[in-house]
C-alpha cells in the first residue's frame, strides 16, 4: 500500500466510526452507476482494507436499511443490497453537486423556501442541507436560483429574492459558514496532496488500492462540498479553495478511474453475477461544463 494512502486510513481510523456514511459514498460512486445492486460479500471485502471488521459492516447494512435507504435480497445464504428507489433523487441531487461542473453564471436571484412547523421541517432537513441550501433562520432555507428542490421539501412555500444589495449579501452570509467550509476544503487538500503527488511520479497502485483510494477521495470531499451551497464566483471571495479542492479531488478520480474499475470488474457482484458496465457518465465526472 502507498504511504500516502496508509496516512489517509490511519488519519480515518484515528476519527469517530463513519462505516455507514462511507457505505453511503460506495453506493453512489460505484455501485449505482452499476445497476444499483451489489453482494454484501463485496462490500465485507472492500472494508477490509480498511480493517473494518465484518460485523460492524453488517450493524451499517442492518441500519441503514431499517431507515429506509436500502432494501435487501436474500438469495440461499447471500444477501444482496440495492438502493431503495425512493432515495434515488437525494442520490442523483448529490452526484450532480459532487462530480458536476460548477455555476457557470449567475442570475442575481436566490431562492427562498419557507417550511412550517411539524414533520415536514424534520424530515427536510438534511434533503435540504445535501443539496445545497443553507438556513439563516428556523423553517427558512436559502440557495442560488435554479438549485433543484428536493421531493422532501416539495410543499415548501417558494419565493425568488435579489442578492444584489447589502441585505441580500447579510442573507448569504448568515445562511452558510463559508469560514467553516474554507477550513474544511484546506484540510481536504492537506490530506490528499500527497496522494496526487505519489501518482504525479508515476508511481502504480494495486486495483485493491485504486478502489479504495478513489472512496476514500469521495468520502471526504463529499462531507465538504455538500455542505457547499457552490455559489457562483462573484459572491465567493477571491481567495476561495473549494475551486482548488475540486480540481485536485478532479485529478485524482481521474488518474484513479480506470484502475478501481479492474477491481470491480473482478470482485463485485450482484445476483446475476458480475456488475454490469457503467454507462459513459462515469468518465465525465469532474468534467468543464
Amino acid at each position: 500500500m502507498s504511504p500516502p494512502l496508509a496516512r489517509i486510513i490511519q488519519q480515518l481510523k484515528r476519527e469517530p466510526s463513519r462505516t455507514g456514511s462511507i457505505v453511503i459514498t460506495v453506493f453512489g460512486d460505484a455501485i449505482v452507476p452499476r445497476g444499483g445492486s451489489v453482494w454484501l460479500g463485496t462490500l465485507l471485502e472492500f472494508f477490509e482494507q480498511l480493517d473494518i471488521d465484518a460485523s460492524v459492516v453488517r450493524t451499517a447494512m442492518s441500519r441503514l436499511t431499517a431507515d429506509g435507504w436500502f432494501e435487501r435480497n436474500k438469495i440461499g445464504r447471500n444477501s444482496f443490497y440495492r438502493l431503495v428507489q425512493s432515495g434515488r433523487q437525494t442520490f442523483d441531487i448529490a452526484t450532480k453537486h459532487i462530480y458536476g461542473p460548477p455555476a457557470s453564471d449567475w442570475t442575481g436571484r436566490f431562492e427562498l423556501l419557507l417550511i412550517g412547523n411539524g414533520e415536514d421541517r424534520d424530515a427536510s432537513r438534511e434533503a435540504l442541507k445535501n443539496a445545497g441550501f443553507g438556513s439563516p433562520l428556523p423553517g427558512v432555507w436559502v440557495a442560488p436560483s435554479g438549485v433543484p428542490v428536493p421531493e422532501e421539501a416539495a410543499g415548501a412555500i417558494r419565493l425568488e429574492v435579489s442578492a444584489e444589495d447589502d441585505s441580500g449579501r447579510r442573507l448569504l452570509s448568515e445562511s452558510w459558514p463559508l469560514d467553516r467550509t474554507a477550513d474544511a476544503y484546506q484540510k481536504f487538500m492537506k490530506t490528499f496532496a500527497p496522494l496526487r503527488e505519489w501518482i504525479g511520479r508515476g508511481e502504480r497502485l494495486t486495483e485493491a488500492d485504486a478502489f479504495t483510494a478513489r472512496v476514500l477521495l469521495i468520502h471526504h470531499y463529499r462531507r465538504v462540498v455538500l455542505r457547499d451551497p457552490l455559489l457562483p464566483t462573484a459572491l465567493l471571495p477571491a481567495d476561495w479553495p473549494g475551486r482548488a479542492a475540486r480540481t485536485l479531488c478532479g485529478e485524482i478520480y481521474r488518474a484513479l478511474l480506470p484502475v478501481s474499475e479492474q477491481w470491480l470488474d473482478r470482485h463485485a457482484t450482484n445476483e446475476s453475477g458480475p456488475l454490469p458496465k457503467p454507462g459513459a457518465e462515469l468518465s465525465k465526472r469532474f468534467g468543464d461544463p
